[in-house]
């Protein structure tokens, strides 16, 4: 991929952008990686990246006021697209995290950890007691192969820092999982998306190819 790749990160004011900047800069040096505030910059990029922390109302509503809502479904449509983290939520339909509605694009809901698990001392297969928000470095089992995962092993370690996780309705969504007192959809991809609940920019080697497949990852 050439240095005239233009890659824009979404900036509609919530989520780690200049972080997920600093990683896609270093990952991919020759890529014009940029924060995307206007509906001109989102719409004359190549590739999309969507981040987002923080509650999922917020994010819905940033978005909305920020002008780029619809820009964004469009390149949904036919751009390469990664969501990570409230990102990757934000494909769905809906979220258990106030009710909120989300973009749509992929059929399922967002749902919160808890249950019999969370709600006492549990000791997971690290031998720490399982809290709510998810925190720390879990593997991830592919769960089907896909350009994204090139060159990074299977049950390889991803950082994670969240309470809510996507629940597809179409199970060939999912392309990676993850265990945290019992198994959740941590990636899901179809078509030109490609999505994960992970933060690759705070995941070291494997999160930095992560990045640099995206860059390289041709639909």
């Amino acid at each position: 991929m050439g240095s005239n790749v233009n890659i824009a990160i979404v900036d509609y004011g919530m989520g780690n952008i200049h972080s997920v900047q600093r990683a896609l800069r270093y990952a991919a040096p020759e890529a014009n990686v940029y924060l995307a505030n206007t509906v001109q910059l989102l719409d004359q990029a190549d590739k999309v990246v969507l981040p987002g922390q923080g509650a999922m109302k917020d994010c819905m509503l940033n978005l909305e006021r920020s002008g780029l809502k619809e820009s964004l479904l469009i390149a949904a449509k036919n751009k390469p697209l990664l969501g990570v983290c409230v990102g990757e939520q934000m494909l769905f339909e809906r979220s258990d995290e106030g009710n909120a509605e989300c973009l749509g694009l992929f059929p399922g809901y967002v749902a919160k950890f808890e249950g019999e698990v969370f709600a006492k001392p549990h000791l997971n297969d690290h031998r720490e007691h399982l809290k709510v928000p998810h925190m720390g470095w879990s593997q991830v089992k592919q769960e089907r192969s896909h350009p994204i995962w090139n060159g990074i092993p299977d049950n390889s370690f991803f950082y994670f820092v969240h309470s809510y996780y996507v629940v597809p309705s179409e199970p060939s969504l999912t392309v990676g999982s993850s265990l945290y007192g019992y198994p959740f959809t941590c990636a899901v991809a179809k078509d030109n998306i490609f999505a994960a609940q992970f933060h690759p920019e705070k995941s070291a080697e494997y999160g930095l190819k992560l990045y640099r497949n995206f860059v390289e990852w041709k639909i």
